[in-house]
């Protein structure tokens, strides 16, 4: 009876330390996460309403996972950014 129950504990460890191991790991494609405060920060430095073009920004940022680099264009790089509008069919994305 003494190995099966160890058995069974030998068992759960092993499934709660791959549980962990998969959660930690990032998925391919997503090497690093984006720090979508800073870095539109960075894209609305140059804007004449910083505060507007922020919340618009970090909107898209969370929504598309992604922020063209620089402070204007570049959208080529994030397709999503890039087409997303707003109810009234206007560019959303700064």
């Amino acid at each position: 009876m003494a190995g099966k129950g160890s058995c069974r504990l030998l068992l759960c460890v092993a499934l709660v330390a791959v549980l962990l191991l998969v959660e930690t790991t990032a998925p391919a494609g997503q090497a690093h996460a984006i720090n979508c405060g800073a870095d539109c920060s960075y894209r609305c430095s140059k804007s004449s309403r910083p505060n507007l073009c922020n919340r618009a920004c970090n909107t898209c940022c969370q929504r598309c996972g992604c922020v063209p680099p620089g402070t204007a264009g570049n959208e080529d790089v994030c397709p999503c950014y890039a087409h997303m509008t707003t109810h009234n069919g206007r560019h959303k994305c700064p």
